[in-house]
């Protein structure tokens, strides 16, 4: 259902933009689903990065507000998940998540 697209390895301080679409779902069920990012680093829980909800506010993270954006595009039934500055603490991977839909994850690395 969610093809991912983005990811890979980047120097710190680095900017990268994954991206998330919803290809098979019609744009009327796509739009007021909550639509969030997560991440998991070796070792470690997944964590939730960014969340943007059908309603309600936006939410980031502490480890990446400032630094990560989320954005939706209804009519391309996308997410995207735009990352500034990054640290080799970035380092995980990625997922996205729209209603009860998981994508197949994104490896990022952030390493010199």
């Amino acid at each position: 259902q969610l093809v991912e697209s983005g990811g890979g390895l980047v120097q710190p301080g680095d900017s990268m933009t994954l991206s998330c679409t919803a290809s098979r779902m019609i744009t009327s069920t796509f739009s007021p689903l909550d639509k969030s990012w997560y991440r998991q680093s070796p070792g470690k829980q997944r964590e939730l990065v960014a969340r943007l909800p059908g309603l309600g506010g936006i939410y980031y993270a502490d480890a990446v507000k400032g630094r990560f954006t989320i954005s939706r595009d209804n009519s391309r039934k996308r997410i995207r998940l735009q990352m500034n500055s990054l640290k080799p603490e970035d380092t995980a991977i990625y997922y996205c998540i729209i209603g009860e839909y998981e994508g197949q994850g994104m490896q990022v690395t952030v390493s010199s």
